[in-house]
């Protein structure tokens, strides 16, 4: 069924919603501590740290359009996306608690164990949460351009998690010591962490179930005729959702983005603290980087989707995200730009906000755009499958994520990166090999640009299909045919 909700929705509701998302980035920001972690604190190889962290990206694809579909068609009085919402937020909590704290008696093989057992389930449990509160925030207007501000208050929060995540992190568990820039290398700051951090985390999440709760009556109802979920149900489910055109294009967009993603986030910390050598106070002011991104993003969002449309401005978007954040690295790699350079910190900063604004703006339209899509498979098939078509989404992002990660690790295995490292000690070659590692990720990102702009969904078709739809609604339903003579 349609979303009923009208198409303004007030500022408190919509940062409400996007609450949930800022708790998402607070659990995965601290959940890249893992590799430095595993690795350098416990001194595990980084390729086998980086395998165990993919195989929860892995179950995870598997997993994400299984919720996506039991969210669907879930009937309760608290509607279908609450009860995962609500039900989520204490494995969250303890899950994140249990992967930092992994029993002191295990050996090697072990802690590998740990890690991916304990990390698989941090993400299935997030899943539980995150996938019904996308779909929630996919049907809660009919509007096209309120959708996007909706996901443009949902992306906004992304960065307000983001940064809390950040300075927390950097500034407060993790604050450089005199003989120490990178407090994260000291294994007695993980305890404190490791309870702070999700309890933080289950609070959030709880408020933005909570202060949703409006939306129950409104739009999470089941589609009309939707059963009970099962297997042969559930393929149904995916087998519509991949019968878009469009949503096809985005998967495959999404494949080399997050593939691209992967690979970066995974030696982020190692290009800052090793490549750059910043210390962690130094590191936490990127914060001001990613606010002038999101704060651009968030004013020039509607005005894009309304003069360029998604299609284009998901283009444009991909292909500045895909080429900035290479520059410095590259500059770093000629030598053009040192740790040494006055004013290092003030360059990396200004090139970050023409790397989050991109981000921000991909971010924002593919989410708008998932709701347009739901509008199509609408028409097409009588079903919202808001719950799939975020889900089948982020399947094939973590599958991507999972070799990103796996490729990350496997890049500082190749550059023999060494363990237990101090900035300031590492070789110039492997500080080289990093450089062009974290550079040559560009390349599948321009390859997801080329799909984004092969996206067909425009204000126009957006028009005709909410046409089509309430034409539809305003048809009568047809008269049941009589009972055959004699039956």
């Amino acid at each position: 069924m349609s979303a009923k909700v009208a198409p303004h929705l007030s500022f408190a509701l919509k940062v409400a919603f996007a609450l949930g998302t800022a708790a998402e980035s607070i659990t995965f920001i601290g959940a890249t501590f893992l590799m430095i972690f595993y690795n350098q604190v416990l001194g595990l190889p980084p390729a086998e740290v980086g395998a165990a962290l993919s195989v929860g990206l892995f179950v995870n694809a598997v997993f994400d359009p299984l919720v996506g579909s039991w969210s669907d068609r879930t009937r309760s009085r608290f509607g279908r996306r609450h009860p995962f919402m609500f039900g989520a937020i204490v494995p969250v909590a303890l899950c994140f608690y249990l992967a930092f704290s992994p029993p002191s008696t295990l050996g090697p093989t072990g802690l590998l164990v740990w890690l991916a057992v304990t990390n698989t389930l941090l993400l299935q449990v997030m899943t539980i949460f995150h996938t019904p509160h996308l779909a929630l925030g996919g049907e809660m207007s009919s509007d096209y351009l309120e959708r996007s501000s909706v996901m443009a208050h949902n992306t906004f929060m992304m960065f307000v998690g983001d940064t809390v995540a950040t300075l927390l992190t950097l500034r407060v568990f993790f604050a450089p010591a005199p003989n120490l820039p990178n407090g994260a290398l000291d294994p007695a700051r993980y305890p404190a962490f490791a309870i702070a951090i999700p309890l933080i985390v289950a609070a959030i999440l709880f408020a933005s179930a909570w202060w949703t709760r409006s939306t129950i009556p409104l739009v999470s109802a089941p589609a009309a005729g939707a059963g009970s979920l099962s297997l042969r149900s559930f393929a149904g489910d995916v087998r519509r959702a991949l019968a878009n055109r469009n949503y096809l294009v985005l998967l495959f967009a999404l494949l080399f983005f997050s593939l691209m993603t992967g690979v970066r986030n995974g030696l982020a910390l190692y290009v800052g603290s090793y490549f750059w050598r910043l210390d962690n106070n130094q590191l936490s002011w990127y914060v001001l980087g990613n606010l002038g991104g999101y704060l651009l993003a968030a004013a020039v969002v509607k005005p894009l989707h309304a003069h360029l449309d998604k299609r284009w401005t998901g283009f444009l978007a991909a292909v500045v995200y895909a080429v900035v954040p290479a520059v410095p690295v590259l500059l770093g790699y000629w030598r053009v730009l040192t740790p040494a350079t006055p004013g290092l910190l003030a360059i990396l900063i200004a090139f970050l906000v023409f790397q989050h604004a991109p981000y921000s703006l991909l971010t924002t339209t593919i989410r708008s755009a998932l709701a347009d899509i739901a509008d199509e498979n609408e028409l097409r098939f009588g079903l919202r499958q808001e719950g799939v078509l975020y889900s089948v989404r982020t399947f094939f992002q973590r599958i991507d994520s999972a070799l990103g990660t796996a490729f990350a690790g496997m890049v500082l295995g190749l550059v023999a990166f060494p363990d237990k490292a101090r900035p300031g000690e590492v070789p110039w070659p492997v500080l080289g090999g990093l450089a062009l590692a974290y550079a040559a990720a560009t390349l599948p990102g321009l390859f997801a640009a080329l799909f984004y702009g092969t996206m067909r969904v425009t204000r126009e078709t957006y028009e005709a299909t909410r046409d089509a739809l309430a034409a539809a609604e305003a048809r009568p339903p047809a008269p049941a045919p009589a009972a055959a003579s004699g039956a």
